[in-house]
């Protein structure tokens, strides 16, 4: 059974109860990652997903750059509204930051992806809205994903 496959099955079996945020976690032993999900809604076949993590619980593969698991990423990653592209690497700091290469456009906002990479442990999945509007800040949102397109996203990113 692949990561995905798991990971599709199990949150098939997540039934959060009442309102607001909920979380949900689950190590997978036989991939190698622990993968987190926090959303403001979640059913049988998605959730209103609020962030996504993946936190790796094995070594990282022999020769794995933290720029070579961010051009990975945004060459697999299909399953978004937006493809992503490598926006920056910071090799001092151990992080890399993947962002909507063509972001969404409603009105003054615009709405895109961000995927933050801390080592090569980490990885982070978030949707944001800014706007063309002076003065204004870019504010985390909620993004719709089938139990399927988020185990894919979840494999895409674990390589």
């Amino acid at each position: 059974m692949t990561l995905a496959d798991t990971l599709q099955a199990k949150l098939a079996e997540w039934r959060p109860a009442g309102a607001g945020r909920h979380s949900w976690s689950e190590t997978l032993p036989d991939a190698g990652w622990a993968v987190g999900l926090s959303a403001d809604r979640a059913d049988t076949v998605g959730c209103l997903a609020w962030e996504l993590t993946l936190a790796r619980t094995s070594e990282a593969p022999a020769g794995l750059t933290l720029k070579g698991w961010a051009d990975g990423i945004a060459m697999r990653v299909g399953g978004l509204m937006e493809d992503l592209k490598v926006l920056e690497v910071d090799d001092h700091q151990q992080e890399a930051i993947l962002r909507s290469d063509d972001p969404t456009v409603k009105g003054d906002d615009r709405l895109y992806y961000e995927v933050h990479l801390r080592g090569l442990s980490h990885a982070t999945v978030r949707r944001f809205k800014g706007s063309r509007a002076a003065g204004t800040r870019r504010e985390q949102v909620a993004f719709a994903l089938t139990h399927e397109v988020l185990a894919k996203l979840v494999e895409d990113i674990a390589g």
